[in-house]
This record gives C-alpha cells, structure tokens and sequence, in this order.
C-alpha cells in the first residue's frame, strides 16, 4: 500500500531548503531581476502588449496541461476585453475561459489582498460556471465531499496515480495552508515560498477538479508577492507544459516520499529559470505585434481582416502563405470577397505578394525589430 506524505503528522512543517540550493537561487534571482528590469523599462503600451501574450499563454498552457484544449480566439478575445487591448476577435466569451482569465489576473493583479476560504472558492467557481466539469456535476466553489484520486486508463484497468486526504483531513489541512501562506508572506525565500505553496496545495487536493489551475494560480500570486509587482513577465504554466513528463514524475515521487523535498524545490528553480529564459521568445513576439499593429493603425480594416492578420501574427505567418482559399475558409466570406480584401492588404503594403497566378501566396509584411 502507498504512503504518501499527508499521512504524516504535521507534514506540512516542511523543513528548511538545504545550503546546496543557494547557487541556485541565485542564479534564478539573477536571470529574475533581468527580465523585470527589462519589462519595467518599456513604455506602458509595450508592457500591456507583452502582459496580454504572456496572459494568453498562461491561459492556454495552464488549461493543456490537464489536457484540455482552449479555443486560442476565446482566449485571446478575453484577455483583449480584461486588459483593454484592441486585438480580441470580437468572437463570444466562453464563460469558463472568461473565468479562468479572471483567475489568472486576479492572482497577480491583486496579490497583496490575503487569501482566504471564501476568495478561493470564488477562484473555483469562476473555473466551473455551469457547476458542471464535462458531464460531471461538481462541487462549483466549495471543497469536495468524496475521496479523490488521480487516475489514468479506460474502466477496468485504471492506474491509481495519487490518493488525496479525505475530505474532512482535506478541509483541515486547506486551512493550515492558508493560514501558512498568509503568515509566510515576506518571512521567507519567496522563490521557495512559492515551491512549497504549489506541493502543498497540489498535495491537499481540496476540490473535485481544478487542483492543478489553482495550484498554478497560487504559485503565480505567491511569485507576484515575491515580485511586488503585478506585472507578468514569464509563464511559469507554459514551461511546466514544455517539461509536463517530468513534472508529473517529480510531483508523484515527492508526494509518495520517494524524493526528498529539496529534490522538487531544485526541479522547480530549475523550471522556473527556463521559464525566464524562455518568456524572452514571448515577449520579442509581443513586440513585433505591437510594433506590426501600431504601422497600421490608420488603415481602415474589416473584422474578417484583423481576424486574419491576428492568426498570422499568432501562428508565425501561415505554412505556405495566405492563399484566397485560406482566407474564405478562416472568415466564411465568398472567394469574391476574399480576393478583393487581400487586394487591398496587398496594395497598403500589410501583404507581401509570392508567386504568380494560381501559385500566388501572401505573407506579412511584418516590421524589422
């Protein structure tokens, strides 16, 4: 029968961070200190140009990580209406992508406010707003009632990954986590902090479903708390999706006690200064749109070609080019249509022309950076 931690008395007494830890900490406070003297220089329309990629991938990441696959339109249009952008595809709001931009933002946004029971409800609530996950009715905003595990595999032959506290442990060992994560507020490394704030609460497991996006959100407030700032300057959710095998692998043996503590506070160091690393990638995009959106803005254009130039901008230009055909498919308009609106992209210098005749394709004609 597998142990896991929880099962031990005051388990949530974690010990102190070794003094092997402390190169690495430092080189994470180093490359930290770069990106946000980097971001924190640029003009406030650049900074919510990068904040708003950033979100998005957060958004799309956080949600893929448990596999589920977010419509990258209804995100982006969210994100657009939250921070003010220009650039939302106009398109409805999934209330459960609406939400979960709400989550995301106020976990940063308004760090400093404690969190508490009744904000971490309103947190999973706002994830589930139908109260229902997939077909399954749940415990929208309230912690579970059943036991939970963490499965895999079609019926009958299930792989049992992880057993969470039942939930009347679950509910005890929640508030000794909140009541810790207020207390330990600038008393202590913040990087590690926020390691420990994500094993914890990963661990309890308080709701039906949604652990792992508000796992993610806390580590995020707990970063932002570290930070003092509200400003996102890296995706911790998009790395943790780029390194998901081994994440699942070192959770898994920490939680059973097959892996010392310090070995999940290294993984995450470690992810998180890839993450720094590797948000600059994201960030250059933020730039090259804003700089690509701001040489157009005096070009009268219809939705169904900001719709196109958004997913060009989105998807790194098209494979092969925009083709007529393309264009009709992505904006349901007739082939008519669609050829006299690359037209007129073409001849204000948005397009770049390839090829002749019925060989002809579109590219951006994106600003050098």
């Amino acid at each position: 029968m597998r142990r896991y931690i929880w099962q031990n008395a005051n388990w949530q007494n974690f010990a102190l961070a070794g003094p092997e830890l402390a190169e690495l900490v430092a080189r994470a406070r180093f490359l930290q200190g770069q990106l946000l003297g980097k971001i924190s220089a640029l003009d406030l329309r650049l900074q919510t140009e990068a904040q708003g990629e950033l979100l998005i991938a957060e958004t799309l990441q956080t949600a893929k990580i448990e596999g589920m696959e977010l419509n990258v339109e209804s995100v982006r249009s969210s994100v657009a209406a939250k921070l003010g952008l220009p650039q939302g595809f106009g398109r409805p709001i999934d209330r459960s992508v609406d939400g979960l931009v709400e989550v995301l933002l106020d976990a940063t946004r308004q760090h400093a406010r404690p969190l508490v029971l009744t904000r971490l409800n309103g947190w999973h609530a706002a994830l589930f707003p139908t109260g229902f996950s997939g077909l399954r009715r749940i415990s929208a905003g309230a912690p579970r009632q059943g036991n939970m595990q963490v499965v895999s595999g079609y019926l009958g032959h299930e792989k049992i990954h992880y057993m969470a506290p039942p939930p009347k442990q679950a509910k005890k060992e929640l508030a000794i986590f909140l009541k810790w994560f207020k207390q330990s507020t600038g008393q202590s490394n913040g990087l590690l902090r926020a390691a420990d704030a994500h094993l914890k609460f990963i661990t309890i497991h308080p709701y039906d479903d949604g652990n792992g996006r508000l796992a993610r959100a806390i580590t995020d407030m707990a970063m932002a708390q570290d930070e003092k700032t509200a400003l996102r300057a890296y995706s911790l959710s998009a790395q943790i999706m780029r390194e998901r095998k081994a994440y699942y692998q070192i959770l898994g043996n920490t939680q059973c006690g097959a892996r010392q503590l310090d070995d999940w506070r290294v993984w995450f160091l470690k992810m998180f200064c890839n993450a720094l690393q590797n948000s600059q990638e994201i960030i250059s995009a933020a730039f090259r749109k804003a700089a690509f959106w701001n040489t157009i803005k005096t070009v009268v254009l219809t939705a169904r070609q900001r719709k196109v130039i958004q997913k060009m901008l989105d998807l790194g230009q098209f494979e092969g080019g925009l083709t007529t055909r393309k264009y009709t498919a992505m904006t349901k308009t007739s082939t008519a249509t669609a050829a006299r609106e690359i037209a007129y992209l073409y001849r204000r210098k948005i397009l770049k022309q390839f090829g002749q005749g019925r060989s002809v394709r579109y590219e951006l004609n994106l600003p050098p950076i």
